[in-house]
């Protein structure tokens, strides 16, 4: 059985992104020592999770991306979760529809390389059935953990499954004012435990909690 592990960068008054779904302020305060505590987290993965829009996102920009995660994102199997029937070899691609047809048609938009990348998006494994089954047969299965990524409306409803073993918050020196939350609606009270702590020099701190 394996763990359920979600990351995600959160602002100082609770916000995963602006009111718009703004995430540029996660980047203004990185350095190579977060960087890299946050690369381990992706590569160590056994498989990446989340829902259809971000899944769209990020089916378009990884597989001809060149930073540092490109291998760990395009390398490891993904799996998507949406509430209506989808397939990512047909649908996925929608934020960039053209390249993807370029792409299948081996034009120069992409080389031999990226075409294995693209391979591993298109064939992500599809639950569009009820999100606590399908949590609950990626953890039966064998493996390294399960990373889930946001946006705020997914990592709210697996917030709501209790089913998450770690939560790792990336917390930015940076005040939102609004934007957002995934706490927030809770039916239930969710008590943590702190595990671990990691203060970077740019001023990011990384808190790591269980559920007790």
């Amino acid at each position: 059985m394996r763990k359920l592990i979600i990351k995600m960068s959160i602002s100082i008054d609770g916000f995963v992104a602006g009111i718009n779904g703004e995430t540029d302020w996660m980047f203004k305060n990185g350095d190579d020592q977060s960087r890299a505590w946050v690369l381990h987290i992706c590569e160590t993965a056994g498989i990446h999770i989340m829902g259809r829009k971000t899944f769209e996102v990020m089916a378009s920009y990884w597989p001809t991306a060149t930073n540092s995660f490109a291998a760990a994102m395009n390398r490891i199997p993904k799996a998507l979760f949406t509430n209506n029937s989808y397939d990512p070899k047909t649908e996925a691609f929608s934020a960039g529809k053209v390249f993807f047809k370029q792409a299948q048609q081996g034009k120069d938009v992409v080389n031999e390389e990226n075409m294995e990348a693209i391979s591993s998006w298109a064939n992500a494994r599809v639950f569009d059935g009820d999100l606590i089954a399908g949590i609950k047969a990626l953890k039966a299965e064998d493996g390294s953990p399960i990373l889930a990524h946001g946006g705020a409306d997914f990592m709210r409803s697996l917030i709501e499954t209790e089913l998450i073993d770690e939560y790792h918050l990336v917390t930015h020196p940076v005040a939102l004012g609004t934007g957002l939350p995934i706490f927030d609606g809770l039916s239930r009270f969710l008590d943590l435990k702190l595990v671990n702590v990691q203060v970077f020099p740019g001023g990011v701190v990384a808190h790591s909690y269980c559920p007790v």
